[in-house]
């Protein structure tokens, strides 16, 4: 394991990519399996983690958070990385039901079978809430569009017809083990979108995207992502490249476009911010992140995510009491 508190150099692989993705992970999938009747539609709401769809049989339309309506055929997958509303349905028409309402039975761990009323039709639709161990607003996952679908993506990526192959026997067999399985593969196909999108998808030629395809500000990039409780000074990411400050300062602020100091401090509030999400102590996130006076933490968590530590702390606890009854 990494020793985050060390000022040693960061253990980097020399893929700047590999090493991101290594630190962007699934914490836990939740699967539901349907065979939805003619006619169908189903409303997602908005949530914090991503949602997966595999269509493993039949036809179906995506209405995208944006409102576009998408055509899926059968081994198509789709990933929305951010969790944005969005309805699947047999027909543009055809009012939708909201999903956390339909019935489920589980079928094994982390797997469901989504209930319909009448006979079932010829669809079969594999629905997945994935939580990412990075906070929604990671510039990853902001710079990622609404929608990614693998149809897109393939041709670039000989992988993701194999592993798209391989889940949809998964689905298919009521097989022992088919929950953990459908987690491995979902969180291998995951990677390889995510892989396949920033080396092959659209980007500019400046900004974030730009400085992970840089292999020696992207090896930067992806020491402060590894760790993100060290509070990195410019010295030491220059020492990273065997730059000068001065220099290494000027052609990362060219490339990212900011300066940075200032990159460092968001991904130190980010990961803040999603300690505090999940239930974390504000006095507790101040000396992780080394803040000798919890006072100054909650000044700069405030200053770049714009709403004091405490609240998200407040709204977690209000959460888990919730919960709870």
């Amino acid at each position: 394991m990494l020793d985050r508190s060390s000022k040693s150099a960061v253990a980097t692989s020399g893929d700047p990519l590999s090493d991101l993705l290594r630190g962007l992970r699934l914490d836990g999938v939740e699967y539901g399996r349907c065979r939805p009747c003619e006619p169908w539609a189903t409303a997602f709401p908005a949530q914090d983690e991503a949602r997966f769809h595999f269509l493993a049989s039949g036809r179906a339309l995506l209405q995208t958070p944006s409102g576009e309506w998408l055509t899926l055929s059968a081994g198509d997958a789709v990933l929305l990385p951010r969790g944005g509303a969005h309805v699947m349905a047999s027909g543009k028409e055809v009012p939708p039901a909201p999903y956390d309402k339909l019935i489920r039975r589980e079928v094994c761990q982390g797997i469901y079978d989504v209930q319909c009323p009448n006979a079932p039709g010829g669809t079969l639709l594999l629905v997945g809430s994935m939580r990412f161990n990075v906070d929604r607003l990671h510039p990853l996952l902001q710079l990622m569009p609404d929608v990614m679908m693998t149809s897109d993506l393939a041709g670039s990526e000989p992988a993701i017809p194999h592993l798209l192959d391989a889940m949809g026997r998964e689905v298919e067999m009521d097989r022992v083990g088919a929950g953990g399985i459908l987690a491995r593969l979902a969180d291998v196909l995951t990677a390889t979108l995510i892989r396949t999108w920033v080396e092959h998808g659209c980007g500019e030629s400046t900004g974030w995207l730009a400085a992970v395809r840089n292999p020696e500000i992207g090896r930067v990039l992806a020491a402060i992502h590894l760790q993100p409780e060290r509070d990195w000074s410019v010295a030491d990411l220059a020492r990273l490249l065997g730059a000068s400050r001065s220099g290494f300062a000027e052609r990362f602020s060219r490339v990212v476009g900011e300066t940075p100091a200032r990159y460092v401090a968001r991904v130190r509030m980010h990961q803040a911010r999603q300690w505090l999400s999940q239930g974390m102590r504000v006095s507790v996130a101040a000396q992780r992140l080394g803040y000798d006076a919890e006072a100054s933490f909650s000044r700069a968590f405030k200053r770049i995510i714009g709403a004091p530590p405490s609240a998200y702390r407040a709204t977690t606890t209000t959460r888990m009491a919730a919960a709870a009854e």
